[in-house]
């Protein structure tokens, strides 16, 4: 496993360095300066470009970026003055972790609750409105379903506040946005599974031992149909990190998302290609925990 774990960790290095090579140039290429003030005098503007190392070719400014990315060094945010850029994600990151980890963690439980009434009801009324549910959350994105959210208990129904960041009801309609995706994800496969599992050699095996139901489900079918959520859990956990861009903007939460889409116009171009590292970084870390979990949990899966 530990020769598995290095190549990874060689692989994730190698495919970090592609996205900030890519990242860099293509921020290069976009239309326009972050020092678009018309006050700004010529020798005003030379001065700032001197002191964030513009004034130095490109290829230079490549591989000064290169060498401060590889010491956790993101450069310094041309919005925030004199503000590193690490410093900035660093005070943002945790927010949205909690964020995305309340998302996650309610929308896996949900689905694996929902999952297991659909499959067991199959094709019944129960299995027919679980599966609207489920629907409705892979299709409706996120941001409109916390728009419905907020004028529904913000506005018509002022139960829970709709924005800021602090207090465990502040929390709740954004995580409830965030958790309908992973929720619904988690229910289809989870169904899928089971069905496919109560109708397999072993189960039809443990019912001529005289197994109950209920034990057929919880000590088989139940537990073999967890293990491909495993597979899920990296992917869901990255796009909600990813996905609470707007979800933050919208409930004013003070995270990395909502840095992300501000430095956007603004034209902050450190601060863009800083937040895309962390973002592709924890989608690889994610990926490589969760490879790591099923092969644990289950052991017919072997690392290679």
């Amino acid at each position: 496993m530990w020769k598995y774990i290095l190549k990874r960790l060689v692989l994730m290095i190698f495919t970090l360095f592609l996205v900030i090579t890519a990242t860099f140039f293509l921020m290069q290429i976009m239309p326009g300066t972050p020092f678009n003030n018309p006050k700004l005098t010529p020798e005003a503007l030379a001065q700032l470009k001197t002191t964030y190392g513009l004034d130095l070719p490109l290829w230079q400014q490549y591989l000064n970026y290169l060498v401060g990315a590889a010491h956790g060094d993101f450069g310094i945010s041309f919005q925030y003055q004199n503000q590193p850029v690490s410093m900035l994600i660093g005070q943002r990151l945790p927010v949205s972790a909690q964020l995305g980890a309340q998302a996650l963690v309610v929308g896996v439980i949900a689905g694996l609750f929902m999952g297991a009434i659909s499959a067991r009801n199959k094709n019944n009324k129960i299995d027919g409105v679980s599966g609207i549910l489920s629907t409705l959350g892979i299709s409706v994105p996120s941001f409109i379903l916390g728009i419905i959210l907020v004028y529904l208990f913000g506005f018509k129904w002022p139960l829970f506040p709709v924005s800021g960041w602090g207090t465990f009801s502040q929390t709740i309609l954004p995580t409830l946005a965030l958790a309908a995706s992973p929720a619904a994800v988690t229910t289809r496969f989870v169904r899928s599974e089971m069905i496919e599992s109560l109708g397999s050699d072993y189960v039809q095996l443990a019912k001529a031992k005289g197994l109950s139901d209920k034990e057929i489900v919880n000590k088989h079918a139940y537990r073999n149909s967890m293990i491909p959520v495993l597979t899920l859990i990296g992917p869901m956990a990255a796009a909600l990190l990813t996905g609470s861009t707007l979800i933050e903007q919208i409930f004013s939460i003070p995270g990395i998302g909502q840095q992300f889409v501000l430095s956007i116009p603004s034209k902050d171009f450190p601060v863009i290609m800083g937040t895309t590292i962390v973002y592709a970084a924890m989608l690889m870390v994610m990926i490589l925990i969760t490879d790591i979990l099923t092969a644990i949990v289950d052991p017919r899966v072997r690392l290679q």
